[in-house]
Parts: C-alpha cells; sequence; structure tokens
C-alpha cells in the first residue's frame, strides 16, 4: 500500500474511531485499527465487538491495501506531527507501516487485516433518516437519566420507540425519567414501534456522529441485534443492542396531577445549585416546601451547616414538603430551555412531573426522596 493524506484528515478521523477501542479487551487484535486504502479513499475501523465505528476520508491511493496497526500509538503519532501532508507506505517485506512527513519519519509494526474482526455496518432494508440536530437534541434530553448501574442492564441505555409516527426517547434509572418525542418525517420509522435499548457506549457514540455532521441527515436501520448508523457514506457505526425488555415506563408517569406550581427555571436552577451546597454529600438530599406564591429550598448537612432560600413561584395548592435529590432536579431542569418550568404534583409521596411551555413534547420525571 502507499497512499497520501493529509494530517489533519487522518488525525480526525482516527480520533473518532478509537473512541470505541476498549484497551482492557482480552484480544489483542481489538486494540488495532484496520486501515483500507483504495479507489482515492482511506477508510479507518475500529472495534470493541459491542460498538463499531468506520471513517471514510479521501486520498491518493498510489497503491492499494490494507493492514492494522496499534491505534493508541497511532494516534499518538498523528497528534504530535504538524498540519502537512503524510505519506503511508507499507513495507510488506519488513511487516511495517512507514509514516513520513516532511523530515519526520516513523516505522510502526503491523498486524495482516485477515485477523481482524469482519465488521457489517449497514443494513439498507429498513432504514431511516433523523436530522442530525434532532438527533442531538434527543441524546441531549435525556442521556443524563440513564442508569449506570450494571445489574439492571435493561436500564443502561436510551431507548427509542415509534409511537404514533413519532421517535419517542427515554431514559430512566428508577430515580428520574426523562422522555422526549420528535416528529419524524421518514415512514420507515415504524420498524421501531417494538422499541430498541441503545447502550450508554453506542449513545455516546451517536452524539460524536451528530456532532461531526451538524447538518446532515443521520440514516439509521436495526436488525434484531444491531444499530447500523450512516452519515455521508462517511462515517458508519454498529451498535450492538441490549437484548432485554425495556420496563413499562408509562406506569410511572402520573395520568393526572392534582396541583401545578410554575416558576422561572433560571431562578430555581440557581437557587438548587446553592442549596445542594448544604446537602449530604451522598443523597444530595433538599427539602422543598411548596406554600402560597413560594416555595422554600432547605438542606441540612450535620457537620457544616444548613441553607434556606425562597423563591416566588405561581402555586395555590395545598401545602406541602416534598424531599429531592438535588443533583437529580438539577441535571433535569438543565436540559430544559431558560423561561418557564412547571412541576406537577400529587402529593408527598408520588412522582412530579416536570414541562415546559417552551418544549411541550419533552417532560422529565423525579421521584420523591424520603429524607
Amino acid at each position: 500500500m502507499h497512499a497520501q493524506v493529509s494530517t489533519e484528515s487522518i488525525r480526525e478521523a482516527i480520533n473518532k474511531v478509537t473512541s470505541v477501542v476498549d484497551r482492557k479487551n482480552t484480544r489483542p487484535i481489538l486494540a488495532y485499527t484496520l486501515v483500507e486504502a483504495s479507489d482515492g479513499q482511506i477508510s479507518f475501523s475500529a472495534t470493541d465487538l459491542e460498538v463499531s465505528a468506520k471513517v471514510t476520508i479521501e486520498a491518493i491511493t498510489e497503491v492499494p491495501g490494507s493492514f492494522c496497526v496499534n491505534a493508541k500509538n497511532f494516534s499518538d503519532i498523528l497528534r504530535e506531527l504538524p498540519n502537512s501532508n503524510l505519506e503511508l507506505k507499507l513495507d510488506e517485506k519488513e511487516n511495517s507501516l512507514k509514516i513520513n512527513c516532511g523530515d519526520i519519519h516513523f516505522t510502526l509494526l503491523i498486524y495482516k487485516n485477515e485477523d481482524f474482526p469482519q465488521l457489517v455496518f449497514q443494513n439498507k432494508s429498513n432504514e431511516f433518516s433523523v436530522p442530525s440536530e434532532k438527533l442531538q437534541e434527543i441524546i441531549s434530553k435525556t442521556s443524563h437519566a440513564v442508569s449506570t448501574d450494571e445489574t439492571r442492564l435493561f436500564l443502561n441505555g436510551i431507548y427509542l420507540q415509534e409511537i404514533d409516527s413519532k421517535l419517542r426517547a427515554v431514559a430512566t434509572d428508577g430515580h428520574r425519567l426523562s422522555m422526549i418525542d420528535t416528529e419524524i418525517e421518514d415512514n420507515n420509522i415504524d420498524n421501531l414501534i417494538n422499541g430498541i435499548i441503545v447502550p450508554r457506549k453506542g449513545v455516546n457514540e451517536l452524539k460524536r456522529v451528530a456532532e461531526s455532521y451538524p447538518k446532515s441527515p443521520i440514516n439509521i436501520s436495526v436488525d434484531d441485534s444491531f444499530m447500523y448508523v450512516n452519515c455521508d457514506e462517511k462515517y458508519f457505526l454498529s451498535i450492538r443492542l441490549i437484548s432485554r425488555e425495556y420496563p413499562k415506563y408509562q406506569a410511572v408517569i402520573p395520568q393526572k396531577t392534582t396541583y401545578s406550581m410554575t416558576t422561572d427555571k433560571g431562578s430555581l436552577f440557581d437557587a438548587l445549585r446553592r442549596i445542594k451546597i448544604m446537602s449530604n454529600e451522598k443523597s444530595h438530599g433538599v427539602r422543598v416546601k411548596f406554600a402560597e406564591r413560594e416555595i422554600v429550598l432547605m438542606a441540612n448537612h450535620p457537620s457544616l451547616g444548613d441553607a434556606m432560600e425562597k423563591i416566588a413561584v405561581d402555586y395555590n395548592g395545598k401545602e406541602m414538603e416534598i424531599g429531592f435529590n438535588a443533583k437529580y432536579l438539577i441535571d433535569t431542569l438543565a436540559t430544559f430551555d431558560d423561561g418557564e418550568i412547571q412541576f406537577e404534583i400529587n402529593n408527598e409521596f408520588s412522582a412530579v412531573v416536570i414541562k415546559s411551555p417552551g418544549i411541550p413534547h419533552m417532560l422529565g420525571i423525579i421521584m420523591p426522596l424520603k429524607l
């Protein structure tokens, strides 16, 4: 193989694919990236067998070829090279890759590509398209609620489902829930009628794709085990889905609520951040007292002291006091736009629904905390 390419483009491509590499894997080949050059293009692929990524860039490919090179080592070298033209030359006799960048020369040992896992990146049969900005919104509004408890695998991702011709995304860790419905014009979205669970690592890679191509549609297809992602025929993902049944999240959402409290999101957000300073480091517990025309935020730390702050609100319901995990509240409020925020409440013990008139297709759920 003999190819020439710009340092900037190859550096960017390698950074995208190496994010999926698991350095703790038990198979040495999985620490490598597969490099394939032909027809004026070079592609780079990496995998941990759960999430796979492939990026294709333009290059001058004088002699086609393919090989595997240590992903971290290759990335570290590219990071230190100046922005210039790069020559990649395969020396099959020495089983090595020569990297030439002006007066800078590296020689890297390589593996044969036959040792690298066979990867599949597309399933055209049921492909649908999601605008990049909408995919970014879906992830930014829900990913904070994904569980990190590895014993509850079915909660370790975002649940995607077709509901009334809309793409619904749900994430919950059992203490909080975030849900958003997105209008998608593509009819093939009905392939998600039974729902899929995209794991946390796959969600992070999806976000990386959407951020890399903010103006492009993201093409998505699924089969029984994988989600396939294709953006502009340049950036590909294959994500192994979580093969579990997602919990009946609808049961957590109150069908009716008795009381409603409306206030400015920014005021409440800032007050919670201040009061959280005096909360317990583990539970982050704060007490919120709902009273006529105001709420009172309170926290007490047994070895530091206490804090209290009042906020003017629109509330005329029953006076009550509810405990919350301040971190969960702050994370949820952060996903809403500035302006009015609405809390829908039944009593001190039931789930609280958080909505915003500015984003009617989204809601958050916070379970009360016993203090």
